[in-house]
């Protein structure tokens, strides 16, 4: 027989025998990683039955014997995934990853009882258990790589996250909370606009929840005034903010915050006042006399007492004849 008939003999010989001889199955778990699960070894913790597996799996959780107790809650999703028992397996699984520190894959594990489970007794401990996930990013905690490698903290993943449990159950007593997080998430992102829009659904969907409309209206106009406070200010976002804190006090005039929001409002008012005025002499200086006597109108509009009011009115007596001419013509 020659050397390569000899060589071909032996692979296939492998091939054939390696399996018999391997001493376990090789094991991906999401969130876990990869594992053997040991025939020939400790299989002390499997059972042939779902519900003695889950007990397992509970039995080693209230001992803090993590590794034993995501195991054994895999093998449950694993063997007996359609098993009424395998929602609280995959609950199991969700609090090993919180105690080993990895937040979105316990998140997603509670997702997939949310997803697969719908009827689940737990789901509103569920929903409980994935805010407080999310509260975690929102205060800054990072996302992470492989479940393993802190990459970012990210604010517009933690308003995913939120978004999804509101979804999950938009009436459950989480949700209201969950709602105003994702506006919040978006002002720590300087997404002002979409953090409106956060709390803006949030006064409309629980306006029968007084503290929760209350705090949605309350914060779209400080959503508003942060907007209009970026380095280029923006005259439309202060507009929408001081209706917007107007709003707020006539729906809740005995709200604690009531003298903040005045307050608010006389600064964004002379603001829009300073900022009406500089609009109306960049158009003089172009020699857009129409446009100038405009904003300077603005300027007596928005306050007629303020200390640029005077020199506005003195400005438009002055242009007012230049505007003749022009119409004339």
């Amino acid at each position: 027989m020659s050397r390569r008939s000899v060589l071909f003999s032996l692979v296939i010989a492998s091939a054939v025998l390696l399996p018999l001889r391997s001493p376990a199955p090789l094991i991906y778990t999401p969130g876990e990683g990869w594992y053997y699960e040991m025939f020939g070894g400790d299989v002390s913790w499997q059972r042939p039955h779902a519900k003695d597996q889950v007990e397992v799996a509970e039995q080693a959780f209230a001992k803090k014997d993590y590794a034993t107790a995501m195991h054994a809650a895999n093998r449950v999703l694993r063997i007996f995934p359609l098993s009424d028992y395998a929602p609280r397996a995959e609950y199991i699984l969700g609090r090993c990853l919180e105690v080993k520190h990895k937040d979105e894959a316990a998140f997603n594990a509670y997702q997939h009882i949310i997803e697969k489970y719908p009827k689940s007794g737990q789901y509103n401990e569920v929903l409980v258990r994935q805010y407080e996930i999310a509260n975690r990013f929102l205060a800054g905690e990072w996302f992470r790589l492989w479940d393993t490698i802190p990459i970012y903290p990210s604010m517009d993943e933690t308003a995913k996250l939120y978004a999804k449990i509101v979804n999950n159950g938009p009436y459950s007593d989480v949700a209201p909370h969950a709602q105003m997080n994702i506006g919040a998430a978006q002002d720590k992102a300087k997404s002002y606009g979409d953090a409106v829009k956060a709390y803006q659904t949030a006064a409309d969907r629980y306006q029968n929840q007084p503290d929760i409309a209350a705090d949605a209206m309350y914060r779209i106009g400080v959503s508003w005034q942060k907007q209009a406070d970026t380095a280029e200010y923006d005259q439309g976002a202060a507009s929408q903010a001081i209706a917007a804190y107007t709003d707020f006090m006539a729906f809740y005039p005995d709200d604690k915050r009531v003298p903040g929001v005045q307050k608010a409002i006389v600064k964004l008012k002379a603001e829009r006042v300073r900022g009406s005025f500089a609009i109306a002499k960049f158009y003089e200086k172009s020699h857009h006399w129409a446009g100038a006597v405009v904003y300077y109108n603005d300027v007596l509009q928005l306050d007629a007492n303020s200390p640029l009011a005077l020199e506005a009115r003195q400005r438009i007596d002055v242009l007012k004849p230049r505007l003749k001419p022009a119409s004339a013509k």
